[in-house]
């Protein structure tokens, strides 16, 4: 009986994937070609005026549609692991995030400042 476990645990760490070890901190999203079109660059700044003291990053400068904006804002949540919102053309990232925004919107093809 002790072999049958030991034997479908084998079978599955065959078939398992290597873990990715992640000794960078840069986070990578899959796309690689710019999917926007943007003339103007974004400014993403870091604000805590009226929220107790606790840091956004605010993204803003936006130009495209809200859809977009809303779909962008919904992969730097997942991709950062933080809350936010989207609104008025505009994205708030809980916490302090200005430097991995910034990485991570040029790879998708936008200007920042």
């Amino acid at each position: 009986m002790n072999e049958d476990w030991k034997d479908a645990l084998s079978a599955l760490r065959e078939t398992m994937h290597e873990p990715i070890s992640d000794t960078s901190q840069e986070i990578i999203i899959e796309e690689t070609k710019p999917k926007y079109r943007q003339p103007d660059p974004l400014y993403v700044i870091t604000d805590r005026k009226g929220r107790n003291g606790k840091t956004a990053t605010i993204i803003e400068g936006f130009t495209i549609q809200k859809e977009e904006v809303e779909e962008i804002a919904k992969k730097l949540k997942q991709k950062l692991g933080v809350g936010g919102s989207c609104r008025d053309n505009e994205i708030l990232l809980q916490g302090d995030y200005k430097e991995m925004v910034k990485n991570l919107l040029q790879q998708i093809g936008f200007k920042t400042k």
